[in-house]
């Protein structure tokens, strides 16, 4: 069972019962004969399978997070090389932790939900307002090494300035006076491009190296290392011709395309908690809302879903 354990696939326990039962055959072709009590033969129930699944394979039930056949086959191979391009560049350099940087892009969904709601008991369709939610914006992660997180550009849809959460929404000036970037696209999707890039490094992550390099009593010569996915805009020569022209002093660093799953800090350890605190934010405006239609006598028959006030909580 070990070279199945290390398959990256997602297993139902239907096909799971017949990769088991064909394991344990070709391991102990006897157990079909040999009686296990009260005359009866070796069956691969449902309870043997979750058990088998729990205590021999240490597997538990768990929801999807990556597509399994992203990933490469040789994904070992290109992370061991990653790897050590990574140290190359630390060690020949000096780049001290705090000038090692991992950013990442994420879609934040303005109303997410669980897909669950409560029905009558039998319903044979169950409906849910907003489970067709598709109006997203996108949020720019970044962490350094030392564990510093930096602050973070939202990208909206659209072209001028209209299209942000408004200056009036709840902890704006907080956001602004923290470094936060709330800016539009620019064009008629959410998602980052060269203007926002160049928009992220000048104005949060180069900032950062600069105030950290005083910090450490580093010259502004010091090389910085940033670690970027092979997403097509940061690859583009157009970018990187920037980086190099404009922030000589920027190493930039790709994660092997289809690993940002395995080998990308902010994927794999920063971006699930992030959009869970999102979640409980947008959740905890639902209630309040609900909470003063309420206390009005206003009669709940639903809730303000526009743009506007979904972009402005965004905040």
């Amino acid at each position: 069972m070990k070279t199945l354990r290390e398959k990256d696939v997602a297993l139902t326990t239907v096909n799971v019962r017949g990769i088991i039962v064909a394991t344990i055959i070709r391991m102990r072709p006897e157990i079909l004969d040999t009686p296990v009590g009260n005359g009866l033969t070796f069956n691969a129930s449902d309870s043997f399978v979750r058990k088998w699944m729990r205590d021999v394979l240490n597997w538990s039930h768990r929801k999807a997070t990556r597509a399994a056949q992203k990933i490469p086959s040789n994904w070992e191979d290109l992370c061991e090389k990653s790897f050590f391009r990574k140290a190359y560049s630390i060690k020949e350099d000096d780049i001290p932790a705090d000038l090692y940087v991992n950013s990442d892009q994420t879609q934040v969904v303005f109303a997410p939900g669980d897909k669950m709601t409560w029905v009558e008991k039998g319903a044979k369709q169950v409906s849910l307002v907003g489970a067709d939610e598709k109006r997203a914006f996108t949020a720019l992660i970044s962490v350094s090494s030392n564990g510093i997180m930096l602050p973070i550009q939202a990208i909206y849809t659209g072209k001028t300035d209209l299209s942000c959460p408004s200056p009036k929404s709840v902890n704006y000036q907080e956001l602004v006076n923290a470094g936060f970037l709330l800016e539009p696209s620019g064009t008629t999707t959410y998602w980052s491009n060269q203007v926002t890039m160049r928009s992220f490094v000048d104005n949060i992550l180069v900032p950062y190296l600069s105030q950290a390099k005083v910090r450490l009593g580093l010259p502004p010569s010091q090389k910085s290392l940033w670690s970027i996915d092979v997403w097509s805009v940061h690859r583009s020569e157009e970018f990187k011709t920037w980086i190099n022209t404009t922030h000589p002093t920027i190493i930039l660093d790709y994660i092997p395309g289809g690993c940002t799953g395995l080998a990308q800090p902010c994927d794999v350890g920063i971006q699930r908690p992030f959009k869970l605190s999102i979640k409980r934010s947008y959740h905890e405006d639902i209630v309040n809302e609900v909470l003063k239609q309420i206390d009005s006598g206003e009669l709940v028959t639903s809730l303000d879903n526009r743009i506007k006030t979904l972009r402005d909580r965004s905040t």
